[in-house]
């Protein structure tokens, strides 16, 4: 009764920002794709405000580009085949070229943490700065994208939540005409907003190495894992968590021992 008292708002957002003359070829500018630029543009104006501080590990103007540039690809790259091969094996085996669709979504943010890993890794061989401080410096910058990636699953109705009765319950008619929880919301703020304003206070304070990487990913795993439960099982269950619960935990489990790491007194 109280369900059907309720006027649930019907999602019928455009994924395209911005459409090009039909003479193009091309829909248009994505909401997906901006999502991801205004993630970069926020990271590269922090990277700029904290460098200019004192407080990175880095040296010289050139290096933020430089690390910047090695993330985005990091970013993009791990982002597409972590979805691929975690999420997508079947669909790429029917359409390859799939890979390469970025625009139209599916990325999956545990590839992104690894190809901003191996990223990280390079950068800091190249400049010769410790790995850990290099860490905690992408640990700092990434949670802006994660919030705007997380608003653009909103915008582009994928990745709903489970059904539901509560007030502010959405309807996705791709998905249904039940009402679902917008879990995506709760994921932009659970994996970006809280741990984007943690590392803007806890940055700046010089703490160990590998402490502010610690904390961010048991912020970020937390977020992940407690969302998770409102959010629809589409890609099946491994050993009875969710697919993103459970490739969540190496994550949490790697965050908590860069925290404990950090609290063991120098040698």
């Amino acid at each position: 009764m109280i369900a059907a008292a309720l006027a649930y708002w019907t999602h019928d957002l455009d994924p395209v920002a911005f459409h090009f003359p039909e003479s193009w070829g091309l829909r248009g500018v994505h909401w997906y794709g901006l999502a991801y630029a205004a993630g970069f543009l926020v990271g590269a104006f922090l990277l700029g405000r904290w460098r200019r501080a004192g407080i990175t590990p880095l040296r010289h103007a050139l290096d933020e580009s430089t690390l910047m540039t090695a993330v985005m690809v990091g970013v993009i790259t791990g982002g597409r085949l972590g979805h691929v091969l975690l999420y997508a094996r079947d669909e790429f085996a029917a359409d390859p070229m799939m890979l390469f669709r970025v625009w139209q979504g599916g990325m999956a943010s545990h590839g992104g943490f690894l190809g901003v890993l191996l990223a990280g890794v390079w950068f800091a061989r190249r400049a010769k700065i410790d790995f850990l401080s290099v860490g905690d410096l992408l640990c700092a910058l990434a949670p802006a994208g994660l919030l705007f990636g997380r608003l653009a699953n909103f915008v582009n109705g994928e990745l709903v939540g489970n059904p539901s009765t509560v007030a502010w319950a959405v309807i996705f008619p791709h998905d249904g005409p039940m009402p679902r929880h917008p879990s995506q919301l709760y994921e932009a703020f659970g994996e970006g907003l809280l741990p984007l304003l943690w590392v803007l206070v806890r940055y700046p304070r010089r703490l160990p190495p590998g402490r502010i990487a610690g904390e961010f990913l048991l912020l970020y795993s937390v977020g992940r894992i407690v969302s998770e439960c409102f959010r629809s099982a589409q890609d099946g269950y491994v050993l009875g968590l969710t697919a993103g619960q459970f490739w969540t935990l190496p994550l949490a489990a790697l965050g908590l021992f860069l925290v404990l790491r950090s609290r063991r007194p120098a040698e």
